[in-house]
């Protein structure tokens, strides 16, 4: 039954983050960012940067799902801040959003660029 409630969690979670970040993505993002490591390897960065309680207190739930298009896309709760993690012929492209530009999305931008 537990495993249950966590599942339904996670899937209402993931469907009310999901409009947002659709709504999002028609817009500029934040930042654009490139990498010259592999995806997947950035993308697991920055989730684990962004689940560092000692940066963002009890804020630092980060998730990890296939993107939209490719790729990855790592976020936290209500897609307050996302990030799409994609390989283009340059190599690793990370397009950043937030929904607000305060304070925790600068923390957020900081610690996703310790993973390039």
């Amino acid at each position: 039954m537990r495993i249950l409630m966590v599942a339904l969690a996670a899937t209402m979670l993931a469907g009310c983050a999901g409009s947002v970040m659709d709504n999002a993505r028609t817009q500029t993002p934040n930042k654009v960012l490139t990498s010259n490591k592999p995806e997947k390897i950035v993308a697991q960065c920055v989730q684990f940067a962004w689940q560092d309680e000692s940066v963002f207190g009890v804020d630092a739930g980060a998730y990890l799902q296939p993107g939209k298009k490719g790729g990855s896309t790592v976020y936290t709760r209500s897609a307050e801040s996302f990030v799409d993690v994609s390989t283009d012929a340059s190599g690793t492209v990370l397009n950043y959003f937030a929904q607000k530009d305060d304070f925790v999305a600068k923390r957020r931008l900081a610690a996703l660029a310790t993973c390039l």
